[in-house]
């Protein structure tokens, strides 16, 4: 937990001193939850909530104004949800960031998305794809038109990953536009269009207006209703590439959801040329890890997911200066469809049962979360643990080990090495002794605390 002087610093400095340690610490979010006490401060780092402050009740409103106040809301409203935006120089350091309040039983709650998209500058090498799903990557987008829809759940790093494809194909030959809401990202050389309901300004109208724009790359920020999926997909058989996000969590459930949002199934199949799905996992510290035997389990799913037998695999190893409980930064675990003839055909049938589309999908080339992830667990990158968390075993094995407890036996694994290490320890009894021993000092003390 960290301390702040409330009352002698000005509200001002605390509230940027609070930005600038979340960003130093390499924070994706900040949250400020009103509680009994005051206003408790989180951070959100490699996708996982801790604690940071609490700000005294007395200095609750004083900082949710100022916050506000530099993120152009109105802070005369504390009824109504609003959203802003801050982007500033504090200390040196460039900030963007998205801000949201909303208004709960014992006060406003906000919270702030620190927006990183340095990696859309880096390539797409630099987005954790297999040599295998990088080789499918460029074929989708050096198509000239078609749909490539970027999906996953909200802070699963979409918009990093289109921002880089859009980056590789910013060229002099090309006219890009995007529509966007909010623009998350400005970028020298595409043409971006700021979404307004309030004005009529809706995704309908504007993608409209971008077709007789001659552009030869639309982004849509995202795909939130029937009537922006159907104008994308027509955009897209009409000479354009076009990309997209969905909030679907892999390949076969965002066909389903454009299918259920209305786009018919001649149009659909002629147009898409391939979903991207992913997940985001903690990355294994690389100064800290360790070996360790795999559990029954974990031989099990390695043997049917993968067709391999692990007898080793990495896993954390507390934590070092580094970085926090064993884990730096984070990976993104990718699911890369190409769309081949068959599975168009596929779509095209409304006969076909969901089963045998299921199966056309994941019988292809196709490379699972599920896989992608295991096999960056063998390359020593994420932990067994964190795939299992975020991707879901989907197979008979969730029959087979219905009462499976991982952590109990993940647990017990980690008991059995204990017990060998002590086996290997010639102990000697020390003679019998009336001196006391020494009473053993206890510490609270925190490497995080400042």
């Amino acid at each position: 937990m960290v301390e702040y002087d409330f009352k002698n610093d000005e509200i001002a400095n605390i509230a940027n001193n609070m930005i600038i340690y979340a960003v130093s610490k390499r924070a994706s979010d900040i949250h400020f939850d009103p509680c009994e006490a005051g206003l408790k401060v989180r951070l959100r780092i490699d996708g996982v909530l801790q604690d940071h402050t609490v700000v005294p009740i007395a200095y609750q409103k004083n900082l949710t104004t100022r916050l506000k106040l530099i993120s152009n809301m109105n802070i005369t409203e504390s009824r109504l949800p609003q959203d802003g935006a801050i982007k500033d120089t504090i200390n040196g350091i460039d900030l963007d960031m998205r801000v949201s309040a909303l208004n709960t039983n014992l006060g406003e709650k906000i919270v702030i998305r620190i927006l990183d998209y340095s990696k859309s500058t880096e390539g797409l090498e630099s987005l954790g794809f297999t040599p295998k799903n990088l080789v499918k990557i460029r074929k989708m987008i050096e198509v000239p038109n078609g749909i490539i829809l970027i999906t996953g759940a909200t802070g699963t790093g979409k918009s990093t990953t289109v921002y880089t494809m859009l980056q590789y194909l910013n060229k002099e030959e090309t006219n890009i536009i995007t529509v966007e809401d909010p623009i998350e990202m400005n970028i020298e050389g595409i043409n971006q269009v700021q979404v307004n309901s309030e004005i009529g300004l809706t995704f309908g109208r504007v993608l409209r207006s971008i077709l007789r724009q001659d552009p030869n790359i639309i982004l849509i920020g995202e795909i939130r209703d029937s009537e922006t999926a159907q104008i994308a997909v027509r955009a897209s058989i009409t000479g354009h590439l076009v990309f997209s996000t969905v909030h679907t969590n892999n390949s076969l459930s965002t066909i389903e959801r454009l299918l259920d949002m209305n786009v018919e199934r001649y149009l659909l199949s002629s147009a898409l040329t391939g979903i991207v799905s992913q997940k985001l996992a903690r990355r294994l510290c690389p100064h800290c890890r360790k070996k360790r035997p795999t559990t029954n389990y974990e031989k099990a799913v390695f043997k049917e997911i993968l067709g391999k037998d692990v007898n080793e695999i990495e896993d954390v190893n507390g934590h070092c200066d580094n970085c926090r409980n064993g884990y730096y930064g984070r990976i993104a675990i990718q699911e890369v469809l190409l769309i081949s003839d068959e599975i168009r055909n596929a779509i095209n049938d409304p006969n076909l049962p969901r089963e045998k589309l299921r199966e056309l999908v994941y019988t292809s080339e196709v490379t699972t979360l599920l896989q992608d992830g295991l096999e960056k667990v063998l390359e020593g990158i994420t932990t067994f643990e964190e795939i299992y968390k975020n991707v879901a075993i989907d197979n008979e094995l969730d029959e087979k080990y219905a009462d499976y407890d991982y952590t109990t036996e993940l647990n017990n694994l980690e008991n059995e090495e204990d017990v060998a290490l002590t086996s290997d320890i010639d102990i000697i009894k020390p003679e019998p002794t009336t001196s006391t021993p020494p009473t053993p000092t206890v510490t609270d003390d925190d490497p995080d605390l400042i």
